[in-house]
């Protein structure tokens, strides 16, 4: 009989490392990883792309409602990538207003509302690691594993920092530490979906651990479940 494939929901601030983590618990598993976060920023991109007032909650959510979404493994086959209306938008999601905006779509309780959606679907059948802010709160709360990832915020900039820096980055320590500050506060106090933990996740800190062990720490709970003969 074929083992029944799970959902893995995975939260935590911005800067945690959870897509590296994801993406190696979803090879190890032979699973499909997908960053929620891609899809709020892809459609702030195409919203941005068509002259969409951000700040106007229906016409956005409208937009999302319009968009053909696909979502297809690239590389390994492990990664599933946002697709809209049939264009590929990995390298357009990192334009430096994507960033500046995608907070504003994703407080849009519209918006959440129709992602969810298309999370929900992506997870019907299990085998997909999933993360986000509320995958483990609203979008899955019912997943055979959940995990809260986290870590200390001087960790989490000093690990921006040094990414930024080897890609050949002029950046500023300090200015770092306050933008993934001002990101923590508006996750936290939205008043739809805010980030928290689940009271049901596992909690992993990962201020002191590599990303490697964050990822065979989380297997290991998964090992542990089966065993358990968690269902």
């Amino acid at each position: 009989m074929r083992r029944k494939r799970w959902v893995i929901a995975m939260d935590g601030p911005a800067g945690v490392g959870k897509s590296t983590v994801g993406h190696l618990v979803a090879k190890e598993l032979g699973y499909h990883f997908i960053n929620t976060g891609e899809m709020y920023r892809a459609l702030t991109w195409k919203a941005l792309e068509n002259g969409v007032d951000l700040s106007d909650g229906w016409a956005v959510t409208r937009l999302a409602r319009s968009i053909q979404w696909e979502f297809r493994p690239v590389g390994e086959g492990t990664t599933l990538k946002t697709f809209l209306d049939g264009e590929g938008v990995t390298t357009q999601i990192r334009e430096e207003r994507v960033s500046r905006n995608s907070s504003l779509v994703a407080a849009v309780p519209g918006v959440r509302k129709e992602l969810r959606l298309l999370q929900r679907e992506l997870g019907k059948d299990g085998g997909i690691v999933m993360e986000g802010r509320d995958i483990t709160t609203n979008v899955f709360p019912d997943a055979e594993v959940k995990v809260y990832l986290d870590a200390s915020l001087d960790e989490r900039a000093m690990r921006r920092y040094r990414q930024l820096k080897a890609a050949g980055k002029d950046v500023s320590f300090e200015k770092i530490r306050e933008e993934i500050l001002a990101r923590d506060r508006k996750d936290m106090e939205r008043k739809i979906n805010p980030l928290r933990q689940a009271e049901d996740s596992v909690l992993i800190d990962s201020t002191q651990l590599s990303l490697k062990e964050v990822a065979e720490k989380i297997l290991e709970h998964v090992r542990s479940r089966r065993r358990d003969g968690a269902r």
